[in-house]
């Protein structure tokens, strides 16, 4: 499909994960994506992962797409104003702006107080998680409201109903870098709303990203091969899944009913009626609480 054709769009944070196959869906469907993050061939963020933002853009010219991939700090405001600029000169509007950036899985401490976890850990979570999404959004918003039907989706780990629960072993800073995105959602949606314009928070479920799998020893091929340690992986799903939701979203010329929501990969494919990678349909934030935390055997079945 081809929909997105003529739409320039912009992955903050693209470098792998849900933001990598975000933007390789939208590529995909024809959209010129601006893919940014910290990771380069020649130079690693503190994540210190092998995943690249040039290896986004190879994924998506290799789905028939086409982008460019641009080292942006989006906590340097410096940076992320000429990123906007470069925007502004090379096509004078941005039709989606997807805001993935994140890179704080490492900082987090399970299970500790916020008095017994790293100050520094826990302060440079709300600055990936929120400062760095405020700064992203102050320079490119006005890119976005340049044209009627603008869309923005910021990215977040949990719908608004589950993370409304503070629950036990959870790093309250992770915490509430991630419940940002809800009420960030709700406020962009409000001053967008003048422009014709649509603001989302959302959630993919059970993400095998990368560092996911190399967590669990195995690979996108094996991936249930991890089940027997971590039976309730059994809902997991692919970075395709949630990418292929919000290309769907972005296509959707009614899209603006669901602005200042959050949305999950599970509610799109519902919605637009896609299916994962393996032909499946996770729904894996009611499995979470109707399965997995309410003690049950792990058992995907009416979830997938």
């Amino acid at each position: 499909m081809n929909d997105l054709q003529g739409k320039i769009a912009l992955v903050a944070g693209g470098t792998r994960g849900a933001s990598r196959a975000i933007a390789v869906e939208l590529g995909r469907r024809g959209a010129f994506v601006y893919v940014t993050g910290r990771t380069t061939r020649t130079q690693r963020s503190e994540v210190d992962r092998s995943e690249t933002i040039e290896d986004t853009v190879s994924l998506i010219s290799a789905a028939g797409g086409s982008g460019v991939a641009i080292r942006v700090d989006h906590l340097e405001p410096d940076e992320v104003r000429e990123l906007a600029a470069r925007i502004d000169r090379e096509h004078g509007r941005l039709d989606i702006l997807v805001d993935g950036v994140w890179g704080g899985d490492d900082l987090m401490t399970w299970a500790k107080p916020v008095w017994e976890h790293p100050l520094d850990g826990s302060l440079r979570m709300i600055r990936l998680g929120i400062d760095a999404h405020l700064i992203t959004s102050h320079f490119l918003l006005p890119l976005v409201i340049r044209q009627p039907g603008g869309l923005v989706v910021e990215l977040t780990d949990g719908t608004a109903s589950f993370n409304a629960v503070y629950r036990e072993g959870t790093t309250l800073a992770f915490y509430v870098a991630k419940s940002a995105a809800h009420v960030m959602a709700i406020g962009q949606a409000a001053e967008l709303k003048a422009f014709s314009c649509t603001a989302v928070a959302l959630t993919p479920g059970y993400l095998r990203s990368e560092a996911m799998l190399d967590h669990y020893h195995v690979t996108e091929e094996t991936w249930r091969d991890a089940l027997v340690r971590v039976p309730h992986f059994c809902i997991s799903e692919s970075p395709t899944y949630v990418g292929r939701g919000v290309a769907a979203l972005a296509a959707d010329p009614s899209r603006e009913r669901f602005s200042g929501q959050t949305l999950d990969s599970g509610q799109l494919a519902r919605i637009y009626d896609f299916d994962d990678v393996d032909g499946s349909r996770p729904d894996a934030w009611p499995y979470m609480v109707e399965v997995a935390l309410a003690g049950k055997p792990a058992d995907p079945t009416g979830y997938r």
